[in-house]
């Protein structure tokens, strides 16, 4: 599958290593941002992307800025639809204890492409018995 990108830093999002599922985001700031603790803070990336109709791009935080410095998505994965056509932008939470600065170029989060299917929703009154049946979180044991 093909993503068409209209970049205005000129940069595009790219697999790190060859095993990598996801695409590093680059912030595309004219100045320094600031995410102070419990801050959530929108983050330009410059990107507008044409997406293949059946796929979308989630959004995903990166592994280390979550542990190293308590940075994660605000809205935990974003979806870019195949129809969107604004910037992607990432929205950016500060969890953690310290002052957190983004800097024009840094890593912010990374890309997924997913294939998915449209579902047929049909209203009923019953639905089939499974073993768990109406069991909720931790109903399953440790």
């Amino acid at each position: 599958m093909r993503i068409k990108i209209k970049s205005l830093s000129g940069s595009v999002p790219s697999y790190e290593t060859e095993g990598s599922a996801g695409m590093d985001l680059r912030a595309f700031e004219k100045e320094p941002v600031l995410i102070r603790p419990g801050e959530r803070k929108l983050i330009h990336t410059g990107l507008y992307m044409e997406i293949e109709p059946g796929y979308e791009v989630q959004i995903r935080a990166r592994s280390g800025l979550a542990l190293k410095q308590g940075i994660c998505l605000a809205n935990g994965v974003g979806t870019i639809d195949s129809d969107y056509r604004g910037e992607v932008g990432i929205l950016l939470m500060n969890a953690g204890r310290d002052d957190f600065v983004v800097h024009n170029g840094d890593r912010i989060a990374q890309m997924v492409v997913l294939k998915y299917e449209k579902a047929e929703i049909i209203q009923s009154e019953e639905l089939s018995e499974t073993d768990r049946g109406s069991g909720g979180f931790g109903h399953t044991g440790i």
